[in-house]
């Protein structure tokens, strides 16, 4: 599958070239970051992790679309639509969603097999914190990397099991696809860094901790070097891919994002909802 030009003429509202919104980014600290998914045992916080607000300048990527590469930038964008006609429905996401997301990867990446081992929906709700019981999830506010150079071939392993070590001993890259959902992603659209703007001493690993494992992740420091690309106003019909670990060290291998409240959303418009889904591809 092509990687195209999306210039989107859907839109309702004519769309910044470069918009200037605040990005949350970790505060530097002696100890190792960490995050409790769950209540966390008597007498130990929930997180030790300190957040800082940057004003940062988002660039419109819609013009350069086609040019955007997971190997290159760590990011890509597809026209790609989808079979399933309600993604909150588990068994049609699990059913249609998993196999057709599979082959986009495959399609962009030339990867000879894709695995989809997880996804995560998410609908914005004013007031509501990410992981209340009961709540849907909510965007990510803080600039972070899902895997780390640890945690990615980790990863390859809880999933993979007995096969991981000999698809390891060749290229294996784990990739995010994220969509919108019902309609077009204006409100707190999804940013992303171009691999090539950030420098390994501003991934921050940071402990994930669930009730039966624990992972790690990347969060990000801020550095004015860094540069941010956004495609407004994503459609259900189109899929951003995000690299967030690539065992390749010549290509882009982490790609920090983040969500972030766009400034020139109109009032009214429709609360965010999204799905994205993790994926390993591996190459021969």
């Amino acid at each position: 599958m092509s990687v195209e030009t999306l210039a989107d003429p859907r839109a309702a509202t004519p769309t910044a070239q470069v918009v200037e919104a605040s990005l949350m980014f970790v505060t530097p600290a002696a100890d190792k970051p960490y995050s409790y998914t769950y209540e966390p045992p008597t007498g130990v916080a929930a997180s030790n992790i300190a957040y800082e607000p940057h004003d940062v300048r988002i660039r419109s990527a819609r013009d350069i679309a086609g040019q955007l590469s997971l190997d290159v930038q760590g990011v890509a964008v597809a026209r790609h639509g989808s079979a399933v006609r309600d993604f909150w429905d588990e068994a049609q996401t699990l059913a249609l969603g998993h196999p057709e997301t599979a082959r986009l990867v495959k399609d962009v990446t030339g990867a000879s097999r894709v695995v989809v081992f997880d996804h995560t929906l998410r609908r914005r709700s004013a007031g509501t914190a990410d992981r209340t019981a009961g709540a849907p999830r909510q965007p990510a506010t803080r600039a972070h990397v899902d895997q780390t150079i640890a945690s990615g071939p980790q990863r390859v392993r809880d999933v993979m099991g007995e096969q991981a070590e000999a698809l390891l001993a060749g290229r294996a890259a784990i990739i995010n696809v994220w969509r919108p959902i019902h309609h077009v992603a204006r409100d707190w659209p999804l940013a992303v860094a171009d691999a090539r703007s950030v420098a390994p001493r501003e991934l921050v690993a940071s402990d994930l901790v669930f009730p039966h494992r624990k992972g790690e992740i990347y969060l990000l420091r801020h550095d004015p070097a860094q540069r941010w690309l956004y495609i407004p106003d994503l459609a259900p019909d189109e899929a951003l891919l995000i690299k967030c670990w690539d065992s390749d060290e010549s290509v882009a291998r982490f790609a920090p994002h983040t969500a972030f409240e766009d400034p020139t959303t109109p009032a009214g418009t429709a609360p965010r909802e999204s799905i994205e889904f993790r994926t390993i591809a591996f190459f021969d």
